[in-house]
């Protein structure tokens, strides 16, 4: 337990370290993302341009808040072993907005991409986000210690 939380602090202690690291490694996650959408994302030779720039939009607005996600999980490992019920709530109440904002992003370019495409596309479209948006929950919530209770 010792070692994982030893490794969590670390790596986001790295991801803190400057801004420019978030947005290159942001970008790289991009660059595959993208690589796996366009596997699994099918429109036609008509409705391409317009998916892709749709999609691009949606990236910006996802990358963004991507970094707000790390700068909560930096605030989580900052404090999860001495956090107070106070902090606990205002830390668990913004983790909350931001999945509902996640959620909603998702929502909004699904329809956006239906009406430039159609059903099936935007609904690959929702599929793979979904798909990978539960793999990042998963990991993050295997890797990420308890918050402590305090006596």
């Amino acid at each position: 337990m010792l070692i994982i939380t030893a490794l969590f602090l670390a790596s986001f202690a790295w991801s803190q370290s400057n801004k420019e690291e978030i947005d290159l490694v942001q970008a790289a996650f991009g660059m595959d993302k993208k690589a796996a959408v366009a596997d699994f994302v099918k429109p036609s030779a008509l409705q391409k341009d317009a998916f892709w720039k749709l999609y691009d939009e949606y990236e910006t607005q996802r990358k963004e808040l991507g970094k707000q996600r790390i700068e909560l999980l930096k605030q989580y490992a900052d404090h999860y072993l001495d956090m107070t019920s106070a902090q606990a709530d205002a830390w668990t109440t913004k983790v909350i907005a931001l999945q509902k904002k996640t959620d909603n992003l998702i929502v909004t370019y699904y329809g956006k991409i239906k009406l430039v495409s159609n059903a099936i596309v935007a609904t690959q479209f929702y599929q793979i986000e979904y798909f990978i948006l539960t793999g990042i929950r998963m990991k993050l919530l295997q890797n990420v210690p308890f918050v402590q209770n305090k006596p």
